[in-house]
């Protein structure tokens, strides 16, 4: 039950990052992950999380005319195991945060985190120092990363930013990148 409940930790984080949920038919709530097709890896592992965690369901994948795709899944089992509604307008509005059994679990904690790096994140040079950086404009979800990067011992640093009517929170990693990238088992391919 602990992979499982693991691989879903996986998939809330990647939900989180770029999936939403609606219910087009009024019958059934699809989660639509939309994932660049120049990381085929990534599309690949999305895929195969949601069809083991829903081994019943069909997964599609839809490939749009701008280099992405959309993984996709019906299942009206999305908005109980997510924790938030098809509905109920977007991740923003619903203000989504990462659920406490994840955050009370190293294991799952972690592959929510690479969920969300894989999907919200990117790794990139400053200056010839590697950086980790997640951004969201969702508070809580924000506050959460922060907290499960702090007990895992990461010293991440927040930029609140007010540039719009949102404001928008970029949490970037500049120490131990590759310490961070080893624990979640970040693979960008």
């Amino acid at each position: 039950m602990d992979n499982n409940k693991t691989n879903l930790a996986y998939i809330i984080g990647v939900a989180m990052g770029d999936g939403n949920l609606s219910n087009p038919n009024g019958r059934a709530v699809r989660l639509r992950v939309t994932c660049d097709l120049k990381y085929p890896g990534i599309l690949e592992r999305i895929q195969l999380a949601i069809q083991k965690l829903l081994p019943k369901n069909k997964v599609s994948i839809v490939k749009h005319k701008s280099n992405c795709c959309d993984i996709s899944c019906y299942s009206n089992k999305w908005e109980n195991l997510l924790g938030w509604k098809a509905k109920g307008g977007s991740k923003y509005k619903q203000n989504i945060s990462i659920p406490a059994w994840i955050k009370k679990n190293k294991k799952h904690s972690i592959a929510c985190i690479r969920g969300l790096f894989e999907t919200d994140g990117s790794i990139y040079n400053d200056r010839n120092y590697k950086m980790v950086n997640f951004v969201t404009i969702i508070p809580d979800l924000a506050t959460d990363v922060i907290e499960i990067l702090e007990k895992l011992k990461f010293s991440p640093k927040v930029y609140k930013i007010n540039s719009t009517k949102i404001p928008r929170y970029t949490i970037r990693i500049s120490k131990n990148v590759d310490l961070f990238l080893n624990t979640i088992d970040f693979k960008k391919n």
